[in-house]
């Protein structure tokens, strides 16, 4: 990833007439469920305090249109969105993530011919050169991206100083520092790997510097069939990631800990942090109350300088091709893209402006992912240049098996190396 593209920030919206009943029934916005003046968006419920603010100002900018959001998890956002678009009662606006890793991804939708071509939009030229493969297929643009997001250790400032503790910058200091946690009768970092896509967040962090760091190209070789899993740095990966577990530098039982209650333990102290996305911020912060936030990059090296952080247009959305209130939703796709909707989703989101934005003022709790940025240190999220969806969902499932003991680091490659070999 370029050292000098611009800030960034990402975003998510998925259907909304099945997912009425499926999924979180709640709305931002004046309108009702249809109608003319309606335009139907569904969004991600970890991207609801953004997207509220997002739609506040859009209407108020279009007072002639209404936005109905429904929000719903990352699972069922992308397990729902395929049968809505197939059957015809998907909204008209949706989240896609960028690349290839999940059911609701850009180049996974675009091949069934769901989503509408954005190219003509003037924001497409503005897409940064490095964000380009994930976010068009053979050369066209099909999603807005939105907001640029991070992955790394957010942490609770007061909580730090409380352990006698500071910043880590080696592997060796992030178990030194479980320790000191573990004698105040707290844990280092809140694990909710009950939720299914949070499992994937800490050995994104630790793969960044273990796997990317000597061979950026893992990716590519992977889906090429000139690399795989079990016989590269993932082994390493995945074993310090169960390292960290026996360490105690974890909650007690992550497998049956919510993604809700590992924030919570943040803020009432039972833990210093939790290896989050940078959207997280803000449902941290609810958590923590007045106490200011940091957050660092997780080590995984004995070198600080190989230190590497996830980073990347984390999601987007994507306009419904068969839209049936397409005019309006080309207007929300052009108000997403613009100056005062990527700076007001950024602010209201804890993440950075996914298209320049000079207007924009990072909020401190990111200077560390800007700073990387900046130095060239940031590494696309895994999945989304993986080959295929299923590698994803069986990364998910290894990581559960990991932490029940029901499968070895060994056992947990092969079976991403089997879903591999499925596309």
């Amino acid at each position: 990833m370029s050292a000098t593209r611009p800030l960034v920030a990402t975003l998510s919206v998925l259907s909304l007439a099945a997912f009425t009943a499926a999924c979180s029934s709640d709305t931002a916005g004046g309108g009702g469920s249809g109608g003319g003046g309606t335009l139907r968006v569904a969004a991600n419920s970890t991207d609801r305090v953004p997207m509220d603010a997002v739609v506040k100002a859009f209407e108020k900018a279009n007072p002639d249109l209404d936005v109905d959001v429904t929000y719903a998890d990352t699972d069922q956002l992308q397990s729902t969105l395929r049968t809505q678009l197939s059957s015809g009662t998907a909204p008209d606006v949706f989240t896609v993530w960028p690349g290839n890793g999940n059911p609701a991804a850009v180049q996974v939708l675009q091949k069934a011919g769901y989503l509408a071509d954005l190219s003509g939009y003037s924001f497409a030229s503005d897409i940064a050169d490095g964000d380009k493969s994930v976010t068009q297929v053979d050369g066209k643009t099909y999603i807005v991206p939105v907001t640029f997001n991070g992955i790394g250790a957010i942490y609770n400032k007061d909580t730090l100083k409380e352990i006698g503790g500071t910043e880590p910058k080696t592997w060796d200091d992030v178990l030194d520092l479980c320790q000191k946690a573990q004698n105040h009768d707290k844990v280092l970092l809140a694990l909710g790997n009950q939720t299914n896509w949070v499992t994937q967040l800490v050995d994104y962090a630790l793969a960044a510097t273990t796997v990317y760091t000597k061979d950026a190209d893992f990716d590519e070789q992977l889906s090429a069939g000139k690399a795989t899993f079990a016989d590269s740095a993932w082994k390493d990966t995945l074993q310090q990631y169960l390292d960290l577990d026996e360490a105690g530098c974890f909650t007690k039982n992550p497998n049956g800990t919510s993604y809700e209650t590992s924030l919570s333990d943040v803020g009432s102290g039972k833990a210093v942090g939790v290896v989050q996305v940078t959207t997280s911020i803000p449902q941290v912060q609810k958590e923590a109350g007045d106490a200011e936030l940091g957050m660092f990059a997780l080590p995984a090296s004995g070198d600080a300088d190989e230190t590497r952080i996830p980073g990347a247009v984390s999601a987007a959305y994507g306009l419904n091709a068969k839209s049936k209130n397409a005019d309006a939703g080309k207007k929300f796709i052009e108000y997403l893209a613009s100056q005062d909707g990527q700076k007001i989703y950024a602010e209201e989101g804890g993440t950075l402006p996914a298209l320049p934005n000079d207007s924009f003022e990072a909020d401190p709790a990111l200077d560390v992912l800007t700073d990387m940025q900046q130095d060239g240190k940031t590494v696309p999220f895994m999945d989304q240049r993986w080959p295929n969806p299923e590698v994803q969902q069986a990364h998910f499932t290894a990581v559960q098996r990991l932490f029940s003991g029901d499968a070895s680091v060994d056992e947990a490659l092969k079976s991403m190396d089997d879903a591999v070999e499925t596309d």
